[in-house]
């Protein structure tokens, strides 16, 4: 049943009520994006929203260690949403919460204070940020091996085996009150995306983790798995999240110029000229994993080469031209993330790169119109055209050299990510692979 978004605790008293609500999950997400979760009793909550709940930080990914360990998790209202796929005589709710140290300060390393941070920054300028993301994922037999539900391609109707579990997920996520604007089957075998109507980024960061959690769980239900894997099938398409993104003043678009021939004013200029000059800095936050570089490769629809353009779809950041000269619907599209990022950095980073264009004043380059992957290494640099880049451990290397990020996430969380992602690749890296066995077992 869709209700109305609460505004406070009152709001969500009688939502309870009215829907019979027994227990209610409070989320929150650690360093790597990954979703936590625990349960309370209804008559809980008022001591909840009060004084919040007391939880172990030291056992959460990069969150404290075990000698400052105590952390508070006290739940927003305005996040408040049924769980539809629990049962009428459990009925569940869940919250998003925001994490505190046991001093009442907000805690330095939860993501979703370091959105709130870098948004603060927009709006000390007079922006909101908006946010819509395209995330893709594959629907598999299981979990153990990616084997595809069918051999569709983009666009296909006939021959997609999974179009009543995105109908289903989609009715889901309707009845969380997340608005969807369309679903299709993407170009791999059995790999489908459904888009998000755009919203502020906090909001849409809330809805990412959701939706994330709807797509698995309803998947669960049909007796198959879905994964947000960025490459998990050689040879094929890998998953991105597509992210376009809009600063507004009031109800204006600030990115928007009706008398500029790409309709972009000088804000959307510089802000674009911000994400190009800092990507490589940012990239580790836009894809974390060692299997994300498997994806950023040529040829296979994911942007590897840092450029902007207006239709071309070689490029990183392109300018979609559906509505050409509509003010609210200016935007630009950041296409190298993946959906298996943290989203609450990932926002914040791709925020703070534009604003730092903005401040500064960055010049954008002329835009490319070519297929940027029939151009050899000769014309790109004549372009100037950079490369992202191509592993984990060279996104660490700009990551911790870059002031931009360290800024951005604040030291502690910084230093914890780096930490982490090269422990990541230092597991990676000392794997033998079947590859390697393979190819030089039977001639070395």
């Amino acid at each position: 049943m869709l209700f109305d978004k609460p505004r406070d605790k009152k709001d969500v008293q009688e939502l309870i009520k009215q829907h019979n609500v027994k227990f209610v999950s409070l989320w929150f997400t650690d360093i790597l994006g990954q979703l936590k979760s625990f349960t309370v009793a209804v008559e809980e909550l008022e001591a909840a929203f009060e004084e919040g709940m007391g939880f172990d930080g030291s056992s959460i990914h990069g969150f404290a260690r075990i000698d400052e360990s105590d952390m508070i998790a006290i739940p927003d209202p305005s996040t408040f949403a049924l769980l539809p796929w629990t049962s009428p005589e459990k009925t569940t709710a869940r919250m998003f919460c925001d994490i505190y140290e046991p001093g009442g300060t907000p805690y330095k390393g939860d993501p979703r204070y370091i959105l709130k941070l870098n948004l603060e920054k927009a709006a000390k300028l007079g922006y909101t940020f908006y946010i819509g993301p395209e995330l893709e994922f594959f629907y598999f037999k299981s979990d153990k091996y990616p084997e595809p539900l069918d051999e569709a391609g983009y666009f296909d109707y006939s021959l997609d085996a999974a179009e009543n579990i995105r109908r289903d997920t989609i009715l889901t996520l309707e009845k969380m009150g997340i608005k969807v604007e369309y679903s299709h089957h993407e170009v791999a075998p059995s790999q489908h995306e459904i888009d998000l109507r755009y919203a502020e980024a906090l909001t849409m960061a809330d809805i990412v983790m959701t939706y994330r959690v709807v797509v698995k769980e309803i998947a669960k239900r049909y007796g198959v798995y879905a994964t947000f894997m960025p490459k998990p099938l050689f040879g094929k398409c890998g998953s991105g999240m597509h992210t376009h993104q809009s600063l507004f003043v009031g109800d204006k678009n600030a990115f928007f110029d009706p008398k500029d021939p790409f309709y972009l004013s000088d804000v959307a200029k510089h802000y674009t000229a911000g994400l190009l000059k800092h990507i490589k800095e940012i990239t580790l936050v836009l894809n974390q994993w060692v299997n994300s570089y498997k994806r950023l490769v040529p040829g296979y629809e994911a942007p590897v080469y840092i450029c902007w353009a207006r239709r071309n779809r070689s490029a990183l950041i392109r300018i979609p031209l559906y509505k050409p000269g509509k003010e609210k619907a200016t935007r630009i599209e950041l296409r190298s993330p993946d959906p298996a990022c943290n989203p609450y950095l990932a926002f914040a980073c791709m925020l703070n790169a534009g604003l730092k264009g903005i401040k500064e004043k960055y010049e954008l380059p002329p835009p490319v119109e070519v297929d940027v992957y029939h151009l050899d290494p000769e014309e790109r640099a004549a372009l100037g055209i950079d490369n992202l880049p191509g592993s984990l451990i060279e996104a660490i290397e700009y990551a911790e050299k870059s002031e931009l990020l360290r800024e951005t996430l604040g030291e502690h969380t910084f230093y914890n990510l780096i930490e982490s992602k090269k422990k990541e690749w230092d597991e990676y890296r000392i794997q033998v692979f079947p590859y390697e066995l393979e190819k030089y077992l039977p001639i070395l």
